[in-house]
């Protein structure tokens, strides 16, 4: 199910992982990394259901390449059920990747207490009662699992690269999800953006009769804004800025970014400064580019 340098092979059509482990030893956190990376992650699904997942994924005509079930011990007939699919998947040859997370009792401890949550397992007894009943019960799915990681002395961050090591083919060439978004100052700041850029500084075609009506994804909207001195450089030198700050991102493990281009009312300007940005961010490699625009067709 690894090769010999621990990375995660293919399956026959489609990718199929199971993510398992301890409560409190980062299942979450594993999940929502293969979900950047591209899997389909489903949380707790029945076992009996995941082969009819597995089977639909592979009809789908590459629409779904990679899916990745959640599992935990409040799953219904969790380690006799799902080690039967686990073994009739195999047989089948998908190849299915169990990732299993662990981590000393006395850090998992100290993270029930931290979130005040009891362990649902411990009924009337303490939570170490409940983490060695869990222990016991997912044995033997530990001693099948492919990937064992022990989350005790990991950051979130460490975490992210470890599965990324094992689960991305390129996981520095995972691709980025960059929106960027068009808005009117006097609508207010979009509260979702990672970065705000003014373009203000740009002759406004609202004081233009006759380009007011159009707004800047129109042509004549469009090649007015952008030939205005200062347009092009400004676009050219903020691309050099995304990329740089894209990969500080990526480093950091973080693979969606928005970017808010902002002018008065959100109509003519940032339209089209936001639309030129998006079409040269669509050119590069390991980039998937949406552009919104928040406040076009309010005034």
């Amino acid at each position: 199910m690894t090769d010999d340098n621990g990375e995660v092979t293919a399956g026959p059509g489609i990718e199929v992982a199971v993510v398992s482990g301890l409560s409190g030893a980062g299942r979450s956190t594993a999940a929502k990394v293969l979900e950047d990376l591209g899997w389909f992650v489903v949380d707790n699904l029945p076992p009996e259901l995941i082969a009819t997942m597995v089977e639909l994924g592979s009809r789908a005509r590459g629409e779904v390449a990679r899916i990745a079930v959640v599992m935990d011990v409040r799953s219904r007939a969790f380690t006799d059920d799902l080690g039967a699919v686990i073994k009739d998947l195999d047989g089948r040859g998908y190849r299915p990747k169990l990732l299993f997370l662990e981590a000393s009792d006395a850090v998992l401890v100290r993270r029930f207490e931290q979130n005040r949550r009891s362990h649902p397992l411990q009924g009337a007894g303490r939570i170490t009662d409940g983490l060695a009943a869990e222990r016991e019960v997912l044995r033997p799915l530990r001693e099948d699992a492919d990937l064992v990681v022990d989350t005790s002395n990991l950051s979130v961050h460490d975490l992210r690269t470890r599965i990324e090591g094992s689960f991305a083919q390129e996981s520095a060439h995972a691709a980025t999800r960059v929106t960027v978004l068009s808005f009117g100052y006097k609508y207010g700041l979009p509260l979702d953006s990672d970065l705000v850029v003014d373009v203000r500084f740009l002759p406004n075609p609202h004081w233009i009769p006759e380009l007011r009506p159009f707004t800047g994804r129109d042509r004549e909207v469009s090649d007015y804004v952008l030939s205005q001195e200062g347009a092009e450089e400004f676009v050219d030198r903020y691309l050099e800025l995304l990329d740089l700050v894209g990969a500080g991102y990526r480093r950091e493990g973080k693979r969606y970014l928005t970017v808010a281009v902002g002018c008065t009312g959100g109509k003519h300007r940032s339209v089209a400064i936001s639309e030129e940005i998006g079409r040269r961010l669509a050119d590069r490699e390991g980039i998937q580019v949406n552009v919104e625009h928040r406040d076009m067709g309010r005034e």
